[in-house]
């Protein structure tokens, strides 16, 4: 009799671990099931599009991977500054692509002048990306290969998703309830209305007034706001950039450092940075900074010297635009004493020193 009692006892606590078992067997079924209707983030809340035509950038400032067309979409990663990292994804003709190994991504823009971007196979193009840039493979179908690639693009030039969605809903709410008596809406309700923007063609001229002077002419297609319209005439406003740097600080001759070339390119040479240099130089000539020389600003003026002499190593020195015209007159091998702050140790696509010119004295002396 104790001996069964026993065995019962064993077989009800025993059922316990089962039960458990089969608690933990119900509630991952029910996560399994529930799963797909949780509340997720919203995709807009990250996503935007470009409002106008800008250029794709494999880093700040840096070598650009193409042109993305105004109204492309596309999610942004990270925002630094002005700038924003985004992940662009579309459809490229297969033909103008080859498979590749290079820094882990499996295709690369093959043809020349690079390729369409496409929203969808003989979609909308969204830009154009440039012979040679690298791509990761997403998918594919007969002819096209969905394809992605994250770069950046100037932050300013883009508009979340999101917040188009917002003022066009606060537009719209504001209009629907105008004041009582048929008045018209406020300004308040006009500020919120989305900016209507306006494609320009290159050669389209820019006048000071209806039917006046020309005040400048667009060197390629943009896009530019429309803030009033008289007639037939729109008038508009468009933002830019021009190079107007802050005066350099001199370089005090306490602060000149014995700094080579050969130290800038040696290992740690970015600790050396900003710091002032005098090197006297043989001058070799007067350059413009072509687009493919991302430590310039595209047109920018340089000299090409050597340091020390004519078996010197390479180095650049950026002219400032009020200092053009006192290298203008250099003859070619003539030794030059410079005195200038540190911009980039190595330029990208030569590896070349580069710093700002600050004094130019002509001959060798100190």
């Amino acid at each position: 009799m104790v001996s069964r009692q026993h065995d019962g006892f064993e077989r009800r606590r025993g059922g316990g671990p089962r039960l458990v078992e089969r608690a933990i067997r119900l509630l991952l079924l029910l996560v399994v099931v529930l799963l797909p209707v949780l509340p997720r983030p919203s995709a807009a809340q990250s996503e935007a599009r470009v409002r106008v035509r800008e250029n794709f950038r494999r880093e700040p400032q840096g070598l650009v991977l193409g042109r993305m067309e105004p109204g492309a979409r596309f999610e942004v990663l990270e925002t630094d500054g002005g700038w924003s990292r985004v992940g662009v994804e579309g459809w490229m003709w297969t033909a103008s692509l080859q498979t590749t190994t290079r820094e882990g991504f499996a295709l690369v823009v093959s043809v020349e002048g690079g390729e369409n971007l496409r929203a969808e196979p003989s979609g909308t193009i969204l830009g154009r990306l440039e012979e040679g840039v690298l791509l990761e493979e997403l998918g594919s179908r007969p002819g096209w290969t969905r394809v992605r690639r994250v770069g950046w693009i100037w932050t300013a030039s883009l508009e979340t998703l999101a917040a188009a969605a917002s003022a066009t809903a606060s537009s719209s709410s504001s209009s629907s309830s105008g004041p009582a008596g048929g008045a018209g809406p406020s300004a308040s309700v006009a500020a919120a209305r989305p900016a209507v923007f306006l494609g320009l063609a290159a050669g389209s001229a820019l006048l000071v007034a209806p039917g006046g002077d020309t005040l400048a002419r667009a060197v390629e297609d943009l896009d530019v706001q429309v803030i009033a319209r008289e007639g037939g005439w729109a008038r508009v406003r468009m933002e830019g950039w021009t190079w107007a740097p802050d005066a350099p600080t001199p370089v005090a001759s306490a602060e000149v450092q014995e700094i080579t070339p050969a130290m800038l390119t040696a290992e740690g040479g970015e600790r050396h940075l900003g710091r002032g240099v005098r090197w006297t130089v043989q001058f070799i000539s007067l350059e413009r900074a072509e687009a493919v020389r991302t430590d310039f600003f595209e047109g920018e003026p340089f000299l090409l010297a050597r340091h020390g002499g004519p078996d010197g190593p390479f180095v650049y020195i950026a002219v400032p635009p009020d200092r053009l015209s006192e290298v203008e007159g250099l003859t070619p091998l003539e030794r030059i004493t410079v005195t200038g702050r540190i911009r980039s140790v190595s330029s990208a696509l030569t590896g070349t020193p580069i710093i700002d010119l600050l004094d130019i004295r002509r001959g060798s002396g100190g």
